[in-house]
């Protein structure tokens, strides 16, 4: 169904209100109703207001509770991108969309240089003067890149893996996030299927286009969907299970390329084949095909469930595959709502506050828990916690690979 159409399913009955965490954090937002179906009925004559779209995290959680099926946070992010051709977004907001480019831009840079010189202190204030929170945790590079130490990895080995066309194939798209910030992650994933004796083939995909979405890019997000969509057709033809470490990647893959872009209707040849890779990596140990076993977990954890995760309405596989395979591990699920950031939502000088209060119950969770880590599908919400809790974070693919004996 085409986001649009379901507007007049909203029965006005204001349950996404009650669930909407910005909602409750400002009263600068009107809320999820007012903001999305309410005001869009008016938008399609013109007559919509706009400002108050900003403050939509699109986080997903009204799209979770609505009993009716609306898709509010994909009405309001195609109501942002229609405001935002007619006016321009800030060099703030596209610099936050189009990390991804950037890092491609500094690439040639040493590693250690581009790291210093995306959080010195005077990089920091700059960004501060741009609208990026100086107080905000910001990523640094990883180093090498995600992309680059595989390279470098195969050229070691040779690309060898004698078990690998027993098996067969898996793709993975890594995300930006793992590719440019988070290598490790991106690793963990490849030594357990490798583990299980798969190849991982690792394609030269864009970013999956949800940054470039949140922040009015849409035609931008278009363009890295259509990419995406030509890199991955050869394995598509194929029907390979493609896997993500990334709940929002997942989501646009899966299902919001087709509720952004209907009139290419070949991106939802994609969303049969796109797996959780906790999911797929649960399976490997359920069948026996992964001969390591990990050793029991001495740790106390506590799990947080990413909004997009829960958008997607397949459970919490990464808690699950914990659970069912680590003997002895002791994991709390938090069950403490938004940690505010989604995505780059966080990182702007205006929604910092907000962001920071959106997320307070989880904090508070994680700090009376008594946990010494906390385990997260996503990259931005390992950030947000860890920054606000002191907390280190990991998503639960590092730590199970962390166990392996």
């Amino acid at each position: 169904m085409n986001p649009i159409d379901s507007v007049d399913k909203c029965t006005t009955c204001s349950t996404c209100v009650a669930y909407c965490p910005v909602t409750r954090a400002t009263r600068a937002f009107n809320g999820p109703k007012l903001t999305g179906p309410a005001s869009e009925r008016f938008r399609l004559f013109g007559q919509g207001e706009i400002d108050a779209l900003d403050y939509c995290s699109n986080c997903k959680n009204c799209d979770i509770a609505c009993p009716s099926g609306v898709r509010i946070s994909v009405l309001n992010m195609l109501a942002r991108a229609e405001a935002c051709r007619v006016r321009r977004p800030s060099l703030r907001d596209w610099i936050l969309a189009h990390g991804h480019t950037l890092a491609k831009w500094t690439s040639w840079i040493p590693a250690p240089i581009s790291r210093f010189g995306m959080l010195n202190p005077l990089t920091r204030s700059i960004l501060d003067a741009l609208g990026i929170d100086r107080r905000a945790p910001l990523p640094a590079f990883a180093a090498p890149s995600f992309r680059a130490g595989l390279r470098q990895r195969q050229a070691r080995s040779g690309d060898g893996n004698p078990a690998r066309e027993k098996k067969g194939q898996v793709v993975f798209f890594p995300g930006c996030f793992v590719t440019d910030y988070d290598a490790e992650t991106g690793f963990a994933l490849v030594d357990l299927l490798e583990l299980a004796g798969y190849q991982v083939i690792t394609p030269e995909t864009e970013c999956c286009g949800l940054p470039l979405v949140a922040n009015g890019f849409l035609e931008d997000a278009e363009k890295a969907a259509l990419s995406n969509r030509a890199i991955l057709d050869p394995y598509v033809r194929q029907g390979l299970p493609i896997l993500t470490v990334c709940p929002s990647c997942a989501l646009m893959l899966r299902r919001e390329y087709g509720e952004f872009f209907p009139h290419h209707p070949e991106l939802k040849d994609l969303s049969p084949l796109v797996e959780d890779a906790c999911e797929f990596v649960g399976g490997l140990f359920e069948r026996g095909e992964c001969a390591a076993r990990p050793r029991e977990s001495p740790a106390r954890l506590i799990y947080h469930a990413p909004c997009h995760l829960r958008a997607q309405g397949s459970g919490t596989p990464g808690l699950s595959l914990l659970r069912d395979i680590v003997p002895g591990i002791s994991i709390e699920d938090a069950r403490a709502g938004c940690c505010g950031i989604s995505g780059s939502y966080g990182f702007k000088k205006e929604k910092y506050d907000v962001a920071t209060a959106v997320g307070a119950d989880l904090f508070a969770a994680v700090k009376e828990s008594g946990a010494e880590h906390v385990l997260t599908d996503c990259g931005t919400c390992r950030l947000q916690i860890s920054a606000h809790t002191g907390k280190p974070a990991s998503h639960p693919l590092v730590w199970l690979r962390n166990l392996l004996v």
